[in-house]
């Protein structure tokens, strides 16, 4: 045999031992990469429920509640202290309460080394008043957003929204929820009493690296940080006593980049009853619902004397290929919450056979359509850029926005100070769980949402409202946009960088 002939034999052989080597390694890695946290039975905590914020009524009816910005430290386990951020406290917030009809004021003051915002998610507001990235607040500065609030019964929530930085601000603990009542929701007769048979659920993904969070993204995670366990209101391993036959939760994903889909460990049935921005017209039986980050949904489950069940969140089926189903959690399971029912329970009347009617268009006498392809790079193929409005819309008219995701991975869309209904997805009619008011709506890979969004308001040509998906990642990469509603005939202004609120 030839000495070239002898080397040619020896290059091959190890270009397959470096293929098998490398393909050995990237199935370790693969199989590495599923996380499972289901029937480890270590439920040890109880759950914390967030206290209702504190609130003083003006001279005028005005509403007045004080959040505080803040750094600490949070022992999630005994004897570890965690460097954390909060409203109030070391981590998360407390829960605001607010009637329709009501005005409200929110003096926010910002304690941290640097500047942040925080923006009412779900809420119709002012844009000057959404705390968009717009709307810093300068550290040692206070902010007082106002408005009135006009809309229906729904859980929402507030979190920061800074240009760049507002998966770092959020993972660090800055969330907190924001109810909505009315009176009709009142008068239902749901369960009602907070933190009893009414339990807010604000539902993150974890990891520690010792007693610290490691928010280090994955090298082959496509959609942002992913966690190795949950926590709910900031609790690892939670357990919740009930007393009542039915128990709602409101669900709030506040990850930043986890998409859950919860059921429970028995597959029994729920009633969900309300989406992102509130009620159904009458409870949709089912015993999965799937919440991408940001968005919201109250369901109502019954338990039986003396037992237990867990909340469970279970693989995705979203038609990814492998790559993004595996490195993405879609193959991941969480037991999340588990609830034990209490041996003697109080009676719980049946749900009523209707709720409320969403006030959202029905995309009749639409006034004109947009297109929005999303990408990682940027929305129709931009980058955000704070000083660019992306669209103009006229007051009180109601728009199609046809949202499209073909980038191979996924994207969900939020749209701020509007709830709008999903018309279709992928040219079929949406299911239950997308039936009702929203403001956020999921698009795995090949997707196509049609929205119908009435645009009400109030007209200011220079303060912007956003356009974003809420995988948090993506949007501090610049995959956001921006539009000012205006009164017919108006042209849009410009908005300036930046906006510091000093002490007002």
């Amino acid at each position: 045999m030839s000495g070239f002939k002898r080397l040619l034999i020896i290059l091959v052989s190890f270009g397959i031992v470096l293929t098998v080597a490398a393909g050995g390694g990237f199935l370790w890695v693969y199989s590495g990469a599923k996380v499972s946290t289901a029937g480890r039975g270590t439920f040890r905590n109880q759950l914390a429920v967030p206290p209702l914020a504190k609130s003083s009524v003006g001279p005028d009816g005005t509403r007045v509640f004080d959040l505080r910005m803040q750094a600490g430290e949070t022992e999630f386990t005994a004897g570890q202290k965690t460097p954390t951020w909060g409203f109030n406290g070391s981590y998360l917030g407390p829960t605001l309460r607010a009637q329709r009809g009501e005005k409200v004021r929110i003096r926010v003051s910002n304690t941290l080394d640097e500047a942040s915002t925080v923006h009412w998610h779900g809420m119709r507001l002012p844009a000057a008043m959404d705390g968009g990235p717009h709307q810093l607040v300068a550290p040692g500065a206070t902010w007082s957003p106002h408005w009135k609030i006009d809309q229906q019964a729904a859980t929402l929530w507030y979190h920061p929204h800074p240009h760049g930085e507002t998966e770092d601000h959020v993972q660090r603990g800055l969330a907190g929820m924001f109810i909505l009542d009315d009176a009709k929701s009142l008068g239902l007769g749901l369960p009602d009493t907070y933190g009893v048979n009414d339990l807010p659920l604000i539902v993150q993904d974890v990891k520690f690296d010792g007693a610290r969070f490691d928010h280090g993204h994955g090298l082959l995670q496509t959609v942002g940080f992913l966690g190795d366990r949950t926590m709910v209101n900031g609790t690892l391993d939670p357990y919740r006593v009930v007393g009542d036959e039915l128990v709602r939760l409101r669900l709030l994903n506040a990850s930043s980049a986890r998409t859950y889909d919860f059921g429970f460990d028995d597959d029994r049935e729920f009633s969900l009853i309300a989406t992102d921005g509130g009620l159904l017209e009458k409870a949709a039986p089912m015993n999965r619902i799937q919440l991408s980050p940001g968005e919201r949904a109250e369901i109502v489950v019954r338990v039986r004397p003396g037992e237990r069940t867990v909340l469970r969140s279970y693989p995705l089926s979203i038609g990814q290929d492998f790559y993004n189903q595996r490195f993405n959690g879609g193959d991941d399971t969480f037991d999340v919450l588990e609830l034990r029912a209490q041996k003697r329970l109080r009676h719980s009347p049946a749900l009523p056979a209707t709720l409320e009617k969403p006030e959202i268009p029905d995309g009749s006498h639409a006034a004109r359509g947009r297109f929005f392809n999303l990408q990682v790079t940027g929305i129709n193929g931009r980058p955000m850029s704070m000083g660019r409005i992306d669209g103009t819309v006229t007051r009180g008219a109601t728009e199609i926005w046809t949202v499209r995701n073909t980038n191979g991975m996924p994207h969900n869309f939020h749209v701020h100070g509007v709830q709008f209904r999903v018309l279709s997805v992928n040219g079929h009619a949406p299911e239950p769980a997308l039936r009702g008011a929203k403001d956020t709506v999921f698009l795995p890979d090949r997707t196509t949402v049609k929205l119908a969004i009435r645009f009400d308001g109030p007209a200011d040509p220079n303060a912007p409202y956003m356009y974003h998906c809420h995988l948090l990642y993506h949007e501090d990469q610049g995959m956001m946009g921006q539009f000012v509603v205006v009164d017919k005939g108006q042209r849009a202004g410009r908005p300036s960088a930046v906006h510091a609120h000093q002490g007002h």
